[in-house]
């Protein structure tokens, strides 16, 4: 029996006719998905105009960030597989599919889209100085975490959702470094990571500034890096943790 696939798609300022147009063509490759938008802090018109789409949406009246939205769309559904998908369609909807196919056929626990895999067929309206910074970035995690990956950043990744029961409690970060939390959390799990390539076609008018995203998810590379050690029973960073607050994991916060 096929297992069933829940996607959330965060959205902040969405081009709204193409994200429309985009639930379609996830809808058409994907075998009767349940489709979920998340939508943070929408124009005045937006919300209806996105009945159109085959699809769920929540909204808020406030930006949770990518992370926050995209826990509250895991926990909402209720579906054998988890995925996630930029809302701008970087990830063209057969690319979505081939990340899915892993985690639903069972050889993947999480299936994480990949621009850097030697194989992906990548177009590019980014900057020199934005590729080096994701570069970077992706060299610098490969060295502080335990997944050896091409790219964590990437915003089209699936899970099972019984990987969601296990590290949903373990994620901490609301915004664009959630990604790589769940990576470095999945990994201390010893969970089965696969990495896919992919289409990719970067999307002008990105609400992301890539120097502060990059700051960010530096940060986000220590504290995942900690909280994975926990995970592993680490003396050291169990210590560390007994001396400071972390907060609240997303998954009991009032807006997730």
């Amino acid at each position: 029996m096929s297992r069933s696939v829940g996607v959330v798609v965060p959205a902040f300022r969405p081009d709204v006719e193409g994200l429309i147009a985009y639930v379609d063509q996830l809808s058409a490759a994907l075998d009767d998905p349940t489709i979920r938008i998340e939508l943070d802090d929408p124009d005045e018109g937006v919300r209806e105009r996105l009945d159109a789409a085959d699809a769920e949406v929540a909204t808020v009246s406030e930006r949770r960030g990518k992370g926050a939205a995209i826990t509250a769309g895991f926990e909402a559904l209720d579906t054998d597989v988890l995925a996630f998908v930029d809302a701008d369609g970087a990830t063209p909807a057969r690319s979505v599919a081939a990340v899915i196919d892993p985690v639903r056929s069972d050889s993947a626990d999480l299936s994480v889209g990949s621009r850097r895999h030697p194989e992906s067929d990548v177009g590019s309206h980014q900057t020199v100085g934005r590729r080096l910074l994701g570069d970077g970035f992706a060299w610098l995690a490969r060295r502080f975490l335990a997944a050896d990956l091409y790219d964590f950043q990437c915003g089209a990744k699936a899970l099972s959702a019984a990987v969601w029961e296990t590290v949903r409690g373990h994620l901490y970060e609301a915004g664009f470094a959630w990604d790589v939390e769940l990576i470095a959390v999945a990994a201390a799990f010893d969970y089965r990571i696969e990495e896919v390539p992919i289409t990719w076609q970067d999307q002008p008018g990105s609400t992301v500034d890539p120097l502060d995203a990059v700051l960010e998810m530096g940060r986000t590379l220590l504290t995942a890096r900690h909280r994975a050690r926990q995970i592993q029973d680490s003396r050291l960073h169990r210590a560390i943790a007994d001396r400071r607050d972390d907060g609240e994991a997303l998954i009991r916060r009032g807006h997730s």
